[in-house]
């Protein structure tokens, strides 16, 4: 317990003090994750909507394999982006292992089955019919696709709290694509695991609250943003 509460002293001290490095770890997490989830809201929800607004043969299996990606272990997620990108992988040409870059892409391929699962199973709750009626209404398809987001508005934001949550607090693959090097790939997480290793107990502790104060405050923000938006 002693350490715990001397890690919850030390990260009151470093906010406080507002120490540079710490700023800087926590501003690229912020930075990271916050880009991969936007990724993965586009690439997830577009996903998620082609499924759910389309017959098509094979339809179970690509919701079977959707749900599947929910659960992909981040380590495989690192090894798998690692060798796409390594100097002799596919995309080595872009050179942007070891960067913030490949830790995004990382995140993003992490959080988007999560937004895409819970967001197909969001639209597909909605009254089976209500589709047709929008388009007997006169509206086009992309105002029927943008209602149909509004009405499951709720169970969508939900999604893309999962989907920030899954990558915000991902360490795996964000040291195998990012390397945790000081100044460049450095986040919240993989400066726990170092500090952890050094056995400095207390620093790990106030990086770690740091980082659920970091979870809270978005989630808290979008929280706001759903309960607003419910029907009263």
């Amino acid at each position: 317990m002693d350490l715990i509460w001397e890690g919850l002293r030390k990260a009151i001290d470093l906010l406080l003090t507002l120490d540079p490095e710490v700023l800087r770890i926590t501003l690229l997490s912020l930075k990271v994750s916050g880009i991969a989830t936007a990724l993965s809201v586009i690439l997830g929800l577009g996903l998620a909507l082609g499924v759910a607004l389309n017959e098509f043969p094979g339809k179970r299996l690509v919701i079977a394999l959707v749900n599947t990606g929910m659960g992909l272990p981040p380590v495989v997620v690192g090894l798998f982006v690692t060798v796409m990108l390594w100097r002799n992988g596919p995309f080595g040409f872009l050179g942007i292992l070891y960067t913030p870059a490949a830790i995004i892409l990382a995140q993003a391929v992490i959080a988007t089955p999560i937004i895409a699962g819970l967001g197909l199973a969001a639209l597909q709750h909605l009254p089976p019919g209500l589709r047709l009626q929008i388009l007997s209404l006169g509206a086009s398809r992309p105002q029927m696709i943008w209602l149909l987001l509004r009405e499951a508005r709720l169970p969508l934001l939900a999604a893309v709290m999962a989907g920030f949550g899954g990558v915000i607090s991902e360490v795996g693959a964000s040291i195998m694509v990012g390397g945790n090097l000081k100044g460049s790939t450095r986040v919240l997480t993989t400066a726990t695991v170092m500090e952890t290793s050094r056995g400095n107990f207390d620093v790990a502790f106030a990086l770690s609250f740091i980082l659920l104060l970091l979870a809270l405050g978005v989630n808290a923000l979008l929280t706001h943003l759903q309960q607003r938006s419910r029907p009263r």
